[in-house]
């Protein structure tokens, strides 16, 4: 039996109301991913598909045409969280569960909460490709406040 690997977890603060930011970060995600480090296709990719439902797929579309699917949603529920299992271009035997939550900010904006666990479907590999997500958030969330605009922060939990 292999023993628990910690999740990672990272916060930002954006200057947008909730619903903002959920539609950002889900059906606007091209606009601010960063393709060329972190995604299937890298400098060839141009949009991230989301079936918005229960069951739908999250799917990598490249300049080709061709398609490689990120992962499966488990949850559903906008303006305030989605889960899904995340396989990028893996196996689904391999995939581990990501939950993004948008809480509302007193005084406005959104404080968006990545939570990455179950680590351990990667087998051998699990703490080392834990810590390469805990070093990737960091500069997925940072692409995506500074699109958000102004007075967006990030804090790292």
């Amino acid at each position: 039996m292999s023993r628990a690997v910690a999740p990672v977890e990272h916060r930002v603060r954006v200057a947008l109301a909730p619903p903002d930011a959920f539609d950002l970060f889900t059906r606007q995600i091209a606009r601010w991913w960063p393709f060329r480090r972190h995604s299937c296709y890298g400098d060839e990719a141009v949009d991230v598909v989301f079936e918005p439902r229960v069951g739908g797929a999250v799917v990598e579309v490249a300049r080709s045409g061709e398609r490689m699917a990120w992962g499966t949603l488990v949850d559903w529920n906008p303006p305030e969280q989605f889960a899904m299992r995340w396989f990028p271009g893996l196996s689904d035997r391999e995939a581990t569960l990501l939950r993004v939550r948008f809480d509302a900010m007193p005084g406005g904006g959104t404080e968006v909460h990545v939570h990455h666990s179950g680590w351990e479907a990667r087998g051998a590999q699990a703490v080392e490709k834990r810590d390469q997500y805990d070093g990737g958030w960091p500069v997925t969330l940072a692409a995506f406040a500074g699109l958000a605009g102004p007075n967006s922060t990030r804090s790292v939990s």
